[in-house]
């Protein structure tokens, strides 16, 4: 018997003696001391086959040897637990002589400076800063804007709609109309957001942001609009460029233009990225119509007034030379950080 509790103390021996850890030497513990599978406890059961005379001795023996064995798992997984700290501690070591880590700074992202740049240059004219909301009902974005339902403009402009009245807003003209029914003229008002429209290409984001800009007062004349144009294509793209208005359409100015600027890279000589014409169209822009004066209780007879709407995207790419607008919604710092001001 003694001989069999001499074999059990020398395989614990051996088998700790290969183990590294003490999570490993926490299941060697199971094995041979768990009370339900542990070898030791398991010796108990062979008390019922010994007689009455030789029961005390073997309970004695097993009960020196579990002793033993609780002894020296303490005091390996304690040897074990100590190396792991001090491991633990040679790996988390700090040289405070040494060179911190550099850290790069963020920067405003190149649509943002863009925003930043228009809000200061119209505001140096006298503009003030109206938001609206991003959801807005059918009559403030088409109706109000001389668009009703059986309008063919609607067709444009393929629309996100949350319900049959309430749609993700087309442009922010929606926010004219709210600021002219509350406001009377003189009117002077830019109103820059996020627009929704389902359109995707190398060019167009089914989001993107857009800023319109609304003057109503008496008098007002498209060469009003052409003179605020030229103050910012020059402070936008350089003191050299030009503005020209070519005809065009939309429902709520009359007569409509479309605005574009000399070629800033070429001169107007004609490059890529003219295609050669030497002008590039950059914004809409019109007379604010008199049903849409009518519309929100502005006397067309007495005052007139000029709406001009251009892409955020669009001059961003423009000015700093970003051929595919999906990398402003990347957020691919490799990008991103060479806007940085």
């Amino acid at each position: 018997m003694e001989d069999q509790m001499k074999a059990i103390r020398e395989r614990i021996e051996a088998a700790a003696a290969s183990v590294r850890d003490s999570k490993a030497l926490y299941q060697l513990r199971k094995q041979f001391l768990d009370n339900k599978t542990g070898e030791i406890p398991a010796l108990m059961k062979g008390m019922r086959d010994l007689s009455a005379e030789e029961r005390p001795a073997f309970g004695k023996l097993v009960n020196a040897l579990k002793e033993w064995a609780l002894d020296f798992f303490t005091g390996r997984d304690a040897e074990l637990k100590a190396a792991e700290l001090a491991e633990k501690n040679a790996a988390e070591q700090i040289d405070v002589t040494m060179p911190g880590r550099p850290r790069s700074a963020g920067a405003l992202h190149p649509n943002t400076l863009t925003a930043n740049a228009l809000i200061d240059i119209f505001a140096g004219m006298g503009f003030t800063v109206f938001e609206g909301p991003e959801i807005e009902n059918d009559y403030y974005n088409f109706t109000a804007l001389n668009t009703p339902k059986d309008h063919p403009a609607r067709d444009m402009q393929d629309t996100f709609y949350v319900s049959p009245e309430l749609l993700l807003r087309t442009q922010t003209s929606a926010g004219q109309i709210r600021v002219m029914e509350n406001t009377k003229p003189p009117i002077k008002i830019l109103s820059p957001g996020k627009v929704f429209r389902s359109d995707d290409d190398a060019t167009h984001s089914p989001m993107f942001s857009q800023m319109e800009g609304l003057v109503v007062d008496k008098g007002i004349t498209l060469c009003d609009l052409q003179g605020m144009l030229d103050v910012f294509a020059q402070r936008i793209f350089g003191e050299d460029v030009k503005t020209r208005l070519r005809p065009s359409y939309f429902p709520f100015t009359e007569p409509s233009v479309e605005v574009d600027v000399s070629c800033f890279a070429c001169g107007g000589k004609g490059c890529r990225l003219c295609k050669g014409t030497g002008w590039i169209e950059v914004l809409g822009a019109g007379m604010v119509n008199r049903k849409v004066l009518e519309n929100c209780g502005i006397d067309p007879d007495v005052y007139t007034g000029f709406a001009f709407g251009m892409g955020i995207e669009r001059i961003t790419m423009l000015k700093y030379g970003i051929p595919n607008i999906k990398m402003l919604f990347e957020s691919d710092v490799r990008v991103l950080s060479q806007f940085a001001e």
